[in-house]
């Protein structure tokens, strides 16, 4: 199945990158984007509803100090990806990697 995913993504529009300016993540979240809360130039998190349509929001810390941290990098055409991957222990346990505005499906 993880194949029929990819591909679905694929050919669906890239994840934009959406601004938050506060320290905190909006308490809705757009279908696709990934919104980054950054607040005096500093990125505190990145948000996002899962993408395996359970329609739950995941929240990444971006903060050097936050234990799980993600590091979140955007390409020259404003795309973004995320390191490590994203592994739900929870719900739906999705894992995926976001990789230039694309979800690529571990499981």
């Amino acid at each position: 199945m993880r194949w029929l995913k990819n591909l679905r993504e694929h050919l669906t529009p890239r994840r934009r990158l959406v601004i938050h300016a506060d320290d905190s993540l909006p308490g809705t979240l757009p279908r696709r984007d990934l919104v980054v809360a950054r607040e005096a130039a500093e990125d505190w998190a990145a948000g996002m509803q899962c993408p395996c349509g359970c329609g739950d929001a995941l929240e990444m810390m971006l903060v050097p100090e936050a234990r799980p941290r993600w590091h979140l990098t955007i390409d020259g055409k404003q795309r973004p990806s995320l390191y490590p991957s994203v592994w739900r222990d929870t719900g739906c346990r999705s894992h995926f990697w976001l990789q230039q505005g694309r979800v690529r499906w571990c499981d």
